[in-house]
């Protein structure tokens, strides 16, 4: 009988996922500027489903807000060390997309990770890096090192951006300091807190809004997310991206739905639809991010394909990895760092 009811409920899910029509509407609650309406477009016309994009800018953010419930969301797209805080509180939906016609062409890669094992609720969106973007024609000297934002050189020094969010950040100035991420180290953590309070006098501003202001110039450089720095470099070819030979953090995040969702079966859509590989292509070439999806590449333009921003040269493949997930006594020790720094 348990084999009966599993067959029947992959069936269904599979009928969901691959259904020809839909029709109402779907709620994603996304980063912002990070979905390409031309993918949004198609979507709609395929389904006859109305989509509307709220966004957010930290993954602090979006799980705040859907916490405190009445959010009107179907779908929402956490980095991986946030997804198990999601599913351990009961906000997901385990939509099994591993059961949709589409999973076939998931990256091996992504399909047993630690943050989903399997996939259950979720699938890839986009991946990267955070690293390093400087304009050439300010700054001559070595890019690969967290050193330009947390030690910068004269001519950098009051022209730099830093991403406004905390792991990244505390990644790369544990690493950079000899630690490990999640570490409890107070005596590492306080040369940590001392080398950020040091480093942010010569920082001019912690926003979002590298694509307009690197290629501007009124940023000379950036400690920031590779998809962003390509889209400055495609319109300043003067900016070159660095990997922090330190350490630096990849992400991944990922589509899931939300455990009250009102268009889940809209959203399971929607989930099937991002992992065709040409529709995959469409997510990336708007954002300039890798997506984990086979066979995108061939949809993909030559210079997102060959992009030195999105293909990790062999030298510092050892220097990136994943943040994990730390303790909640280890989240409250950086919260308190990471909070006096932003003020």
């Amino acid at each position: 009988m348990k084999s009966l009811k599993t067959a029947f409920a992959a069936a269904g899910a599979l009928l969901v996922a691959s259904a020809a029509h839909a029709e109402g509407e779907l709620n994603i609650f996304n980063w912002g500027d990070y979905t390409n309406p031309e993918l949004i477009k198609k979507f709609e016309a395929a389904y006859d489903v109305k989509v509307t994009i709220t966004d957010y800018d930290s993954n602090s953010t979006a799980l705040a807000k859907v916490r405190a419930g009445g959010h009107g969301f179907d779908i929402v797209v956490p980095s991986a060390n946030y997804v198990p805080i999601w599913i351990k509180e009961g906000l997901l939906l385990e939509a099994r997309p591993d059961q949709m016609e589409n999973f076939k062409n998931v990256d091996e890669r992504w399909v047993n990770v630690s943050w989903d094992p399997g996939r259950h609720y979720t699938v890839p969106w986009q991946w990267g890096l955070t690293g390093i973007g400087v304009n050439t024609s300010v700054y001559k000297g070595d890019i690969n090192t967290s050193a330009i934002f947390l030690d910068p050189p004269e001519e950098l020094a009051g022209k730099i951006n830093v991403a406004p969010e905390r792991n990244d950040v505390m990644y790369a100035a544990i690493k950079y300091m000899g630690g490990e991420w999640c570490t409890d180290d107070k005596v590492l953590l306080k040369k940590v807190y001392d080398k950020l309070v040091e480093a942010k006098t010569k920082w001019l501003a912690m926003d979002y809004s590298v694509t307009e202001k690197l290629p501007s110039g009124d940023y000379a450089a950036v400690y920031y997310w590779n998809g962003a720095i390509m889209r400055s470099r495609l319109k300043n070819p003067d900016i070159a991206f660095g990997y922090p030979k330190e350490g630096f953090p990849f992400f991944m995040d990922s589509v899931a739905i939300l455990k009250d969702a009102k268009n889940p079966d809209n959203a399971k859509l929607f989930m099937n639809f991002i992992m065709d590989p040409e529709n995959a292509a469409l997510i990336s070439d708007f954002a300039k991010y890798s997506n984990g999806i086979k066979g995108s590449e061939e949809f993909m333009d030559e210079a997102l394909r060959t992009a030195p921003e999105l293909n990790v040269p062999a030298e510092y493949e050892a220097s990136g990895a994943f943040i994990d997930t730390c303790s909640p006594e280890v989240i409250e020790l950086y919260t308190r760092i990471w909070t006096d720094i932003s003020k």
